[in-house]
């Protein structure tokens, strides 16, 4: 009971947060503005937009369905993909939950350990952060003239602020840092040294660390490493290509060209770092501060921002309900056999 209320409470919070973000957001743009954009929107243009963000997500599911094959298990892809989604809309109701949520999932419809699981998880998001990443240098390349500046003033100088506060208790930082990695490791490598007779808290551990190491190492067995270098590549290309067609949405927007599209889709991704549910708030205002770059009205932008995130979230929740539905029904099939 207790859990549950902190559960909730924490959801709550975060609710708060994104809320508290859509408020500066919003604040001081002209409503009437919004509603026109949102009237005249050529919505048709949307449907295209879920188009490729579906073949992404699909991408994903067999991406890391290659990934779960070195570990000796060979779930069907539709599993895969309700579990996915299931995932993501987890993240809706607690932010970052979703992927332990499709770990368990998965490890109950398709009998995989859900700690070898997680581990292949990290190496996904690990490999997605280097991808986001990738796709900053090719923008800064291809026009630093015209982004680095936001870059800088807008996401490189406030984190870049943020961390020089600890400039003069750096030796301090630097010094507890590294005391907590020590302990860390240290506290790992008892563990996993524990005797089969210790404590049943200490198995359970040392079983969660070795089956993520595990899932770790399924990187280095890979048969069929370039079909997941492709994946990587298709998943953040959708990423791209559904962004970059919600332009044609509005008239202030459709000028936008294909690398502007990479400029929302990078820094949006950055929006939806903030410990929000699916990026509320975060989105909106980043990418409507961006789009003041080509001349675009905060109003137009926001207006543009809320589209895109709106129909991205809610065929999001479509999907993941759906994908929760079709497990639980399976599950009320297999019992009813038995």
């Amino acid at each position: 009971m207790k859990k549950a209320v902190l559960k909730i409470l924490r959801s709550l919070l975060f609710l708060g947060l994104a809320l508290l973000l859509l408020y500066f957001a919003f604040r001081g743009i002209d409503v009437r503005i919004l509603w026109e954009d949102f009237i005249h929107a050529r919505y048709g243009w949307i449907l295209l937009s879920i188009l490729f963000a579906t073949l992404a997500f699909i991408s994903r599911a067999y991406r890391w369905n290659l990934l779960i094959e070195p570990l000796g298990y060979k779930p069907s892809l539709k599993d895969i993909f309700l579990s996915l989604m299931t995932g993501y809309l987890a993240n809706y109701a607690f932010p970052r939950i979703g992927e332990i949520t499709r770990c368990g999932v998965l490890a109950k419809t398709a009998k995989i350990p859900a700690d070898k699981l997680l581990g292949t998880v990290i190496i996904e998001r690990l490999i997605d952060m280097m991808m986001v990443f990738i796709l900053l240098f090719v923008l800064l390349i291809g026009r630093f003239d015209f982004f680095g500046n936001f870059m800088q003033q807008n996401i490189l100088a406030p984190v870049w602020n943020k961390f020089s506060e600890f400039s003069e208790k750096s030796v301090v930082f630097w010094i507890i840092l590294s005391a907590v990695i020590l302990i860390l490791a240290l506290l790992i490598f008892l563990i996993l040294r524990a005797r089969p007779d210790s404590n049943p808290f200490i198995l359970r551990m040392r079983k969660i660390i070795k089956g993520m190491i595990s899932g770790l190492k399924t990187i280095f067995r890979m048969k069929r490493s370039w079909e997941f270098i492709l994946h990587s590549i298709l998943i953040w290309s959708a990423y791209w290509l559904m962004t970059w067609v919600a332009v044609f949405l509005m008239p202030a927007t459709e000028n936008l060209k294909l690398i502007d599209g990479l400029f929302i889709l990078v820094i949006g991704s950055f929006g939806f770092i903030a410990p929000v549910q699916g990026g509320i708030g975060a989105f909106h205002w980043i990418v409507s501060v961006g789009l003041t770059l080509y001349g675009i009205s905060r109003a137009d932008g926001l207006a543009f921002a809320t589209i895109l995130h709106g129909s991205q979230t809610l065929w999001t929740i479509f999907l993941g309900s759906l994908s929760m539905l079709l497990l639980f029904l399976r599950r009320k099939k297999l019992s009813a056999n038995y």
